[in-house]
């Protein structure tokens, strides 16, 4: 128990940075006099190079040692977190933000793989991802509340403080009670495969962020770039022997439709959280105090509804918790998208309600889909394939809302603008929900239970066939 809760906290500083983040964007912006590209980049800077290092990380820790490579973890992210409170101006902000994600990249999969390591009975391995799940909703719960008081009291430099004596306390406690483990068999590094992922997601993020100012001429290298990058990895890593990943896996209807739902709802969420922010603060004028209480319904619910929706997967399988999911999305989405909610606090309150319904239950599912398709022996790299299927989904949501924003918003005024422009990226929003509810449906019944069979016996892994039928009997 112990352990589980040295890996949360973890996950609690790591979480908690995102969300704290957003709530004192406004406040950054007015200081460092920053574009709403620069505010993009604050936020993405961070969760483009998560995405970009966690399966690195977790494969990496599988084989010299999960102790050793989350204590590194817990270092740099400390380092990283202090050299942003003294950022000088935006762009060093920026770069301390990537020094931040570097350490995270070594603490969120390599926690889940000591979990899963630490905890060998299966009963009170769930039990332990559980309480793991609920870390998430508390960070985000607390999040906004901690983030308004420390940017109203104290200023914005603040929320980078939080970091550090629960970063100094979780290195301590993991340097006395934390055993070191290895997989019995680690991967060998892919060094082509992991410059493809980094090629591939940072060309992507910039052309996005910097389309709606840079113009066409500028971005179109970088769309070419990530395309290349993504035609190499798919005729690349089949080839390897030990790939960095193993798109083997994508053969697997649950697999791939936890993916692409991890994406989709993470997506939502990290353009929901960006344009409440700016339009609470910018807008109707509130300070960071307030708009994290006009946000607090919205976690609250997310930490409510996170481990009824886990005691779900668990009894019923994944399916009911996935339509509600993307059912309660895609209504939220709407509201704003073509009812205008943000303009009546009743709707406005309703939207964010429902939003946290529907982030609440999803976590759950794709958790126990994602992890449960890949061999146990590789740990770290399943607990990362399926956080950087949330990365990336939050790198994407709020590079294309952020773009969308910012194009749509042009030279008017900021505050007369700002509902109008941000209709499409609602719309967007919404069809993130209504992707989370189609394929929750698709890839959660027989047919795909069956591909999962397919897929294990193909890949010749007992342990994988153990694993898929462990799950398809729950």
């Amino acid at each position: 128990m112990l352990v589980l809760a040295i890996c949360c906290m973890s996950l609690l500083i790591v979480s908690l940075d995102n969300t704290v983040l957003n709530v004192a964007l406004p406040s950054m912006q007015r200081e460092l006099h920053a574009t709403t590209a620069g505010l993009q980049w604050t936020i993405d800077a961070y969760t483009l190079v998560l995405a970009s290092l966690l399966m690195l990380a977790g494969s990496t820790a599988d084989r010299i040692g999960r102790k050793r490579v989350f204590m590194a973890g817990l270092i740099v992210f400390s380092l990283g977190s202090l050299l942003c409170s003294l950022a000088p101006n935006l762009e060093s902000l920026i770069a301390f933000r990537m020094v931040q994600a570097v350490g995270g990249s070594m603490l969120n999969p390599v926690a889940m793989s000591i979990i899963t390591n630490t905890f060998t009975d299966p009963r009170e391995r769930a039990r332990a991802i559980g309480a793991w799940g609920a870390v998430l909703g508390i960070s985000m719960a607390a999040g906004p509340l901690v983030g308004g008081l420390l940017v109203e009291s104290v200023g914005w430099r603040s929320i980078f403080w939080v970091n550090l004596p629960v970063g100094l306390a979780a290195l301590l406690l993991t340097l006395r009670y934390v055993p070191e483990s290895r997989a019995p068999r680690a991967r060998r590094p892919d060094p082509v495969g992991q410059i493809l992922v980094i090629a591939l997601f940072g060309s992507l993020t910039y052309a996005i962020i910097e389309a709606p100012s840079a113009g066409a001429g500028t971005v179109t290298p970088f769309a070419v770039v990530a395309l290349l990058a993504l035609l190499g990895l798919l005729a690349y890593e089949p080839r390897r022997p030990e790939p960095l990943i193993d798109l083997r896996f994508f053969r697997s209807a649950p697999f791939s439709g936890a993916t692409v739902i991890a994406i989709s709802a993470f997506a939502a969420l990290g353009g929901f959280l960006f344009l409440s922010t700016l339009y609470l603060q910018n807008v109707r004028g509130l300070d960071a105090l307030h708009a994290g209480l006009w946000m607090l319904p919205m976690a609250a619910l997310t930490f409510l509804c996170a481990p009824l929706s886990g005691r779900l997967v668990g009894s019923r399988g994944p399916r009911l918790p996935l339509l509600v999911a993307g059912l309660a999305m895609t209504t939220s989405g709407l509201l704003f998208a073509a009812f205008e909610a943000e303009t009546s606090d009743v709707t406005l309150f309703a939207g964010y309600v429902l939003f946290g319904v529907g982030f609440g239950f999803v976590n759950a599912p794709i958790t126990n889909t994602a992890v449960s398709g890949m061999p146990r022996a590789q740990a770290g790299v399943a607990a990362a394939v399926a956080s950087t299927s949330r990365q990336l989904g939050q790198t994407l949501g709020v590079a294309v809302i952020g773009a969308v924003l910012a194009s749509g918003v042009g030279v008017s005024p900021y505050k007369d603008a700002f509902v109008s422009a941000a209709r499409p990226g609602w719309w967007i929003l919404t069809a993130c929900g209504v992707a989370v509810l189609v394929l929750g449906g698709l890839t959660s019944g027989r047919w795909a239970r069956r591909t999962a069979e397919r897929t294990a016996e193909k890949l010749e892994s007992p342990e994988m066939r153990h694993v898929v039928g462990a799950v398809e009997h729950s």
